[in-house]
């Protein structure tokens, strides 16, 4: 076997979970062959440094093995190599992560919970306006 498509590649090697992630993923420009913009069909040939970008996190690969059949994970592993380049910034990022920001604190916000939905029955029970008489006195 001299080469695979790339999306087939990505497939087979459990970078992505279905071969139209992986297209997709191509489509936007998210993975690169030797520093050059793939498309899906292109050839995957042992060596190629492949650059792909999964989340937050970029990843770069040597292909070290072929195949289009997607197998169990310690298979697929063995279809390439991280650099440690790539090695070393990913471990960097999964430590900085838990210094980010938490998402659910940026809501200032949401929906009320259970107490918040209580005290504001309490209060509308209680709370008799002008406005609830018809305006009438």
């Amino acid at each position: 076997m001299d080469g695979v498509r790339l999306d087939k590649w990505l497939w087979a090697a459990r970078f992505y979970k279905t071969r139209s992630l992986a297209m997709e993923e191509i489509d936007k420009g998210r993975v690169q062959v030797n520093d050059q913009a793939a498309k899906r069909s292109r050839e995957v040939r042992l060596g190629d440094r492949i650059r792909l970008k999964q989340g937050q996190v970029a990843r770069t690969v040597v292909v070290r093995g072929l195949s289009e059949v997607r197998g169990p994970a310690p298979v697929a592993q063995q279809l390439y190599e991280e650099t440690p380049e790539s090695i070393a910034a990913r471990e960097e990022y999964a430590r900085n992560r838990r210094y980010l920001a938490d998402p659910s604190q940026a809501i200032e916000h949401g929906r009320p919970t259970k107490r918040d939905r209580r005290q504001l029955a309490e209060w509308q029970r209680w709370s008799a306006s002008v406005d609830d008489l018809g305006g009438k006195r």
